[in-house]
């Protein structure tokens, strides 16, 4: 298990974190989000041992993680750290002896990588003759090279195209379900929402809210309702108690298809009486959806961080 306790960091007159915690079980894959500048990579240089924090602790296992623990690590930097000069599969098992393999273990690995991660094409070429998505896919050879106990990736999903994206998944996917925790910062809430476990919201330093995405919705104080009404005339919408969070009205030539030729309202409605709404969209047109909608993760973001 990975733990993460009270970190604190300051630059001169700057807090980059202010008692930063998290944990991470075996198996377990956190999403970590945040905007530009919130800590996560200041917090995930720290668990690597790429800066020292000013107080707090990283844990691994129970016991404090230091240069042996992290040499078990497997970390993807946002900025990407590799040899532009150097062939693919020479650097990814260069990477794997710097991490304490033996020379035919890592070339073995790097093999195996490469074929996984969809390089076969490209294991003779050098890095900076590859396209971003696939210098993407080589750091992340880099940082599974020696089958590490924990993987700590910055970004991974920055830049790559939907078949890269799913290649990434499924590699982070496999990992986890061999046991090890996976932490990886993201920008891009609906794969934090489609891939993790448990997901950790960073804003100026400090942790605002962690837990599943379950657990984060049933912190949400707005509830939503989304209604759709078919027939209505304009401007019902007005009528409806509470506040109007987004709406599409289209008129008859704008529907959907197979929504027939009637105008089409949908809404989504923080209602402040819901029996109300109802009895406003029934006798507006006919209702064709009226329930409850869950927040998307960016919507909690959103309502988190504001």
């Amino acid at each position: 298990m990975l733990e993460v306790e009270g970190l604190r960091k300051r630059y001169g007159d700057t807090v980059a974190l202010d008692g930063v915690s998290l944990t991470v079980r075996p198996g377990e894959t956190f999403g970590f989000v945040g905007a530009n500048g919130a800590g996560k990579t200041t917090t995930m240089r720290i668990v690597m041992g790429v800066l020292a924090a000013d107080a707090g602790q990283v844990r691994w296992n129970g016991g404090p993680a230091g240069f042996a623990t992290r040499r078990r690590f497997g970390y993807m930097p946002e900025e990407r750290g590799l040899y532009a000069k150097m062939r693919v599969a020479e650097q990814i098992e260069y990477f794997g002896r710097l991490g304490g393999m033996r020379a035919p273990d890592a070339r073995r690995s790097a093999e195996a990588l490469i074929e996984r991660l969809g390089l076969a094409a490209r294991r003779a070429d050098e890095v900076d003759g590859l396209s971003l998505g696939n210098q993407q896919r080589v750091q992340l050879a880099v940082a599974l090279i020696h089958d590490p106990e924990v993987l700590v990736l910055d970004e991974p999903f920055s830049g790559l195209d939907p078949i890269a994206v799913d290649a990434l998944a499924g590699v982070l996917a496999e990992r986890a379900a061999a046991g090890a925790p996976v932490v990886f910062s993201s920008h891009q809430l609906d794969l934090v929402e489609r891939l993790c476990d448990s997901v950790g919201i960073i804003k100026a330093g400090r942790m605002v809210a962690q837990g599943t995405v379950a657990e984060l919705r049933a912190r949400e104080s707005r509830k939503r309702l989304r209604v759709v009404v078919t027939g209505a005339e304009p401007g019902w919408i007005d009528r409806l108690p509470g506040e109007v969070v987004a709406k599409t009205d289209r008129p008859h030539a704008a529907v959907p298809q197979g929504a027939g030729d009637e105008r089409y309202d949908e809404v989504i409605l923080v209602p402040s009486d819901d029996q109300e709404a109802l009895r406003v969209a029934a006798s507006a047109g006919r209702v064709q959806h009226f329930g409850w909608q869950e927040p998307s993760l960016a919507e909690i973001f959103r309502e988190v961080v504001a």
